[in-house]
This record gives structure tokens, sequence and C-alpha cells, in this order.
């Protein structure tokens, strides 16, 4: 079936007619025309396409609830290491005092601008939203708390994520995890847009 769909692109592409004085490369979205003389080269570009192994019965149900936290909190894991380096940044240029001033509005803002969404999330979803911070950012979520706020600070929010049923300091391991290696496959497929 996707051969012969294939077969009637190119044959529809090959019964376009160029004129002759048509420049050497001519890209239509995703295929190219090569024009050499009176001969036309079509070029097509394709998207890497990732094939893995069917899903064992079992893990059904956690692959596609994986599907829905990863599709979800993939974009703000990105987003929270992209404001990580930016802050960062802008923090390496101040003192001690300015930074602590910065701080407080800064951290205002982002409740501002990401509270409603983040409050929104299920309990799932922030657990894969702190995995996915371990991934981008290579650090867990204790660390992180830890860096920004004090030992104090991560270590009451790991002990509400404790009474939550949850963990600050897991790590995203592929090697160590088989949840976490079907998390990668997810986000592969989604990066990929295969789901």
């Amino acid at each position: 079936m996707k051969r012969s769909v294939l077969h009637i692109i190119f044959i529809i592409l090959a019964m376009v007619s160029l004129p002759a004085e048509a420049k050497k490369y001519n890209h239509l979205d995703s295929v190219a025309i090569h024009v050499n003389g009176s001969d036309t080269l079509y070029l097509a570009y394709l998207h890497d396409v990732y094939v893995f192994p069917k899903i064992k019965k079992n893990q059904e149900k956690f692959y596609w609830k994986t599907i829905r936290d990863v599709k979800k909190t993939l974009p703000y894991a990105k987003m929270i290491m992209h404001e990580m380096e930016e802050t960062d940044a802008q923090l390496a240029k101040m003192t001690p005092k300015q930074q602590k001033k910065y701080w407080k509005v800064y951290e205002k803002q982002l409740f501002r601008r990401y509270e409603s969404d983040l409050r929104g999330m299920t309990v799932s979803q922030g657990q894969m939203l702190m995995l996915l911070i371990d991934r981008e950012c290579e650090k867990t979520s204790y660390d992180v708390i830890k860096m920004y706020k004090g030992q104090f600070v991560a270590n009451f929010w790991q002990g509400i994520a404790k009474i939550c049923g949850t963990d600050l300091k897991a790590d995203y391991d592929l090697n160590k995890n088989e949840k976490d290696r079907i998390v990668e496959r997810v986000i592969t497929l989604v990066e990929a847009g295969q789901l």
C-alpha cells in the first residue's frame, strides 16, 4: 500500500514538465527537482522513521499513559532547561544581593506565567515532568530546587513528594530502568512526529 502511494506520487511528479529556463534546483517543500539539459531528476527528502519492537501486552497501559504524559510535559521540560540556562547566565553577572532581588521578581513572573498550566497536570504528568527535567537538565528535580532555593527547601519538598508517593531524587537512567527506556522510545517518536 505504502509503496503504491509512493509510486503514484513519483508518477505525478514525472508528469510535471518544467520550462527550459528553469533553475538548476527547484525546491517544492520536501521535493527538489534537478534539471540537467533535457534530463530531470526528482529528489525527495524524507524524515527519519523510527521502528521499535512491539510493546508487550503487560506494558500497553503504561505505554499509552506515557504517550499522553510525554506529549503534555516534554515542552515544559525543554522550556525549563531553556529558562535555567538564561537564569544562570543572568545570575552569573550579579552580586549575591542583586541575585536575591532578581530571583524574587523572576520567581513571581514564573508563577504568574505557568502556575495554572502546572496545577492542571495530573499526578502522573507531574512525575513525568520531574523525570523529563532530569533528562533535559541532567539534574534531578531535588538538585534543581536545592541549587536555586537551598537545602532546607529541597528537603521540605522531598518530604512532601515522599508523602505523595514520588521521589524528587529519582534519576532518569536508561540502563537500569525499563520504564525509562519506554519513556525514551516515546520521546523519540514524539520528536520525530510519529506520535
